[in-house]
């Protein structure tokens, strides 16, 4: 498996690999960032272009998973990674919970330890389910999506493609935010916001446009 990206939320998304693949079978891919002897913990390679990308995918297979934050990075390297041949591929912790019944949940998931995720979910592509999630009944989330740590979505929130809910924001129940939105940490979410926004506060408000997607 070869995880873009080779820092910080690149090393989560390892540590959740290593409960299900031997180390010898992933590596990292950095391209703009500089390291000694392009190892990650002394052992596992960083490819640095694309020709060791092809090589390895040759090697090892063609799965790959996006270990990179930012809705916009995100949905660039899947374009970029599967016109090289690559299969996105999720990375999804032993350790998170889910329930049982009626999930739908899109390729290329990154799911942390300790997030919730109940029944009657969907859930797009490519989404990032950091730390302590938690997703209540009947919640939809679009594509390429990012739940910061401690984000709590309460029961039927919608979720619009590209949009970042920030660290212990709450969603209430119902509420519907728009595609290309960024939620401010700590916020509380008590009604829609609109698409292209960034909204902070509790009661969280819309406080600038954010730049289209």
């Amino acid at each position: 498996m070869l995880i873009l990206g080779a820092r910080g939320f690149a090393r989560e998304v390892f540590d959740v690999l290593v409960e299900h693949l031997e180390i010898e079978d992933i590596a990292f891919y950095d391209d703009v960032n500089k390291y000694d002897k392009n190892l990650v913990y002394n052992r596992i390679p960083i490819l640095d272009n694309e020709d060791k990308v092809r090589s390895f995918f040759i090697e090892k297979g063609n799965q790959y998973t996006i270990g990179i934050g930012s809705p916009r990075l995100r949905y660039m390297l899947y374009n970029k990674f599967n016109g090289l041949g690559g299969s996105i591929s999720s990375a999804i912790s032993s350790k998170s919970q889910f329930g049982m019944y009626d999930i739908k949940l899109g390729e290329g998931a990154n799911i942390l330890p300790n997030s919730v995720i109940s029944s009657c979910v969907e859930i797009g592509k490519c989404p990032i389910v950091y730390y302590n999630v938690v997703i209540t009944h009947d919640c939809k989330i679009g594509d390429f999506v990012e739940l910061s740590p401690n984000a709590t979505l309460l029961g039927g929130v919608k979720v619009g493609d590209y949009t970042h809910i920030g660290a212990n924001a709450t969603i209430l129940p119902k509420v519907e935010i728009g595609d290309n939105v960024i939620i401010g940490a700590g916020s509380v979410v008590t009604k829609d916001i609109p698409s292209d926004s960034i909204a902070y506060g509790n009661p969280a408000v819309v406080v600038k446009r954010n730049k289209k997607f």
